[in-house]
């Protein structure tokens, strides 16, 4: 024995029960001492023989775990070992019994997930309130009933606490039916999340389309950020001298304060400085920054962040208030599907929202406890820090280490926890590990648990379908365990079902294939903005020539510069 390692034999010519054959590796075993029942995890079995004869025996090398005490009516169990087993003490195969009372639920906060793989009639159990407050990441490769295991976790969780919200990052629209009635379903179509919430790197994000941006525009648009949004609260007081009364010295806005501004008072103050220049060179920048803000303006792909973008309104709270379900109203839960959102645009939206949650949660004292779920987390929070978008990953990461002070927990969803940034993926007490092939993904999850864990991860490769071990504060031991079945429309599947068999005869139907140009073509035409919360499909529409614009979009009548013809 040494530390929390033991090694058990058993000679050969013994009298072995059947039941004492199945002992094999992963397998839960008891060793009876004086004061209590040490749990013990087979870690590796070997055949050595005694020296000096040609008798075998069977040894094996155990993990200690934890300990069952208290009178056989009353027993209860406890991680760590304070008496360890002496020379001799006889060593068994768990029982059901002992099983049960390891991972019996302490509480109402717990949950039930599924069943041991060791012995099926006992049911697994999650401490929500461990598993929560430490946050909890599911890890597994394409296929392996990941997504199944996430809606079972998150309905369950939402049983257990009704008053918790959730929000859910839906990168392959796949989740909008699993919760029913419980769930918000958002998309581009029924979303409002005004540009001004927009902090700068996620503005110019926006404009530049994901690239980096040229300095001379981005140093033009942090100077008058700022002004717009003082020019704003200007005209909210009644005060419509105009924006040449703005003084930068007086301003008390910053460029990431979350207050409105319109962005023609944004355009009249480049223009108006535009107007100052008198090297022609020198207002190509101006000229493209302005061309560059009309054109993501105009682009109905962006409606859900510029729609009444000149109009004004500061509508902050009811964004919160319908993003975060403020109140519930039935519905705790938030189902953000990113799939028709423009590329360009994701990590930018990702960032705000997260940013969003942790700063809510920060400013109301964790006064309304909110799970951050976000699917896919390895395209926004990269271990490599040249990929991805700096901001996203830089939100993900503070709810990570600080959410859990102000009651914003965060929950990953990955298939390649290697290339998830390792500070945020350590800051997770808890692991849901479904198969996972890939040796550096195997690799990051050795450094992430308990030595006494560690030696379970030899199964990873070898888990069948929704098949899982569970480390961390949530589960009472490492534990292999199957998850339960998904009842029916609780499964994950996408919007759009995709059959190697045809629906209809595509080839004789003309009205079905321009259906679907409409359809293509109405992806990026503006179309009416739906407000309440159920995901619909686009409706077609018949395709209309936009209106002829001026140059820039502008109103010729306000920027006589515009006027003047090209020479």
């Amino acid at each position: 024995m040494r530390g929390s390692q033991a090694r058990a034999g058993l000679y050969a010519g013994q009298q072995v029960s059947p039941a004492d054959m199945r002992a094999t590796v992963g397998r839960f075993v008891s060793i009876r001492c004086a004061t209590a029942i040490i749990v013990a995890i087979i870690t590796e079995i070997t055949s050595e023989s005694l020296p000096g004869s040609d008798r075998y025996y069977a040894c094996a090398s155990l993990d200690l775990l934890g300990e069952i005490y208290g009178d056989p009516q009353r027993q209860r169990f406890r991680r760590g070992v304070a008496s360890y087993p002496a020379i001799d003490d006889p060593i068994a195969l768990i029982s059901n019994h002992e099983l049960r009372t390891i991972y019996a639920p302490k509480g109402l906060d717990h949950i039930n997930i599924g069943a041991l793989q060791q012995d099926p009639s006992v049911a697994a159990y999650i401490d929500v309130e461990e598993m929560l407050n430490k946050h909890f990441a599911v890890l597994g490769s394409t296929g392996v009933g990941k997504s199944s295991g996430v809606s079972l976790l998150l309905n369950e969780i939402l049983k257990a606490r009704p008053q918790l919200r959730i929000f859910l990052l839906d990168v392959h629209n796949e989740y909008g039916r699993c919760f029913g009635d419980h769930a918000l379903v958002l998309n581009p179509r029924n979303l409002k999340l005004p540009f001004w919430l927009f902090n700068f790197e996620e503005i110019v994000d926006v404009l530049f389309g994901g690239r980096p941006g040229v300095p001379e525009e981005l140093e033009i648009l942090a100077e008058v950020i700022p002004l717009a949004k003082g020019l704003y609260t200007q005209y909210g007081s009644g005060d419509r001298q105009g924006f040449k009364r703005l003084d930068p010295r007086n301003n008390s806005y910053a460029a990431d304060t979350p207050v409105p501004y319109r962005l023609v008072d944004l355009i009249s103050l480049i223009d108006e400085r535009m107007g100052r220049l008198e090297n022609k060179l020198s207002r190509i920048v101006y000229h493209k920054l302005i061309s560059r803000i009309e054109m993501v303006r105009n682009d109905p792909r962006y409606a859900f962040m510029f729609d009444n973008a000149n109009v004004g309104g500061d509508t902050m709270a009811e964004v919160i208030s319908h993003l975060f379900r403020l109140p519930a109203n039935g519905r705790p839960m938030t189902v953000m599907q990113l799939a028709g959102f423009p590329a360009e645009v994701v990590d930018s939206v990702v960032s705000v929202l997260c940013r969003m949650a942790f700063e809510f949660g920060l400013w109301s004292d964790g006064i309304s406890p909110l799970l951050f779920v976000c699917e896919e987390a390895h395209r926004y929070a990269s271990a490599d820090r040249n990929i991805g978008f700096g901001p996203t990953r830089k939100a993900v990461s503070r709810i990570a280490k600080e959410g859990r002070k102000y009651g914003v927990y965060l929950g990953l969803v990955t298939q390649r926890p290697a290339e998830l940034d390792a500070t945020i993926i350590s800051q997770c007490s808890t692991l849901f590990t479904m198969r996972l092939a890939n040796d550096r993904d195997q690799s990051l999850l050795r450094s992430a648990v308990s030595d006494a864990a560690a030696n379970l991860l030899s199964f990873v490769p070898s888990l069948g379908t929704r098949e899982v071990l569970a480390f961390g504060e949530g589960v009472a031991l490492p534990t292999r365990l199957r998850f339960k079945d998904v009842p029916t429309h609780q499964l994950p599947r996408s919007e759009s079902t995709i059959s190697s068999t045809p629906v209809v005869d595509s080839s004789r139907d003309a009205h079905f294939i321009n259906t679907i140009i409409e359809r293509w073509r109405g992806a990026t035409s503006h179309r009416d903005q739906p407000n309440d919360g159920v995901a619909t499909r686009p409706t077609p529409r018949s395709f209309e020539a936009p209106m002829l614009q001026p140059s820039l979009g502008l109103d010729p009548d306000r920027f006589s510069l515009l006027k003047k013809p090209l020479r």
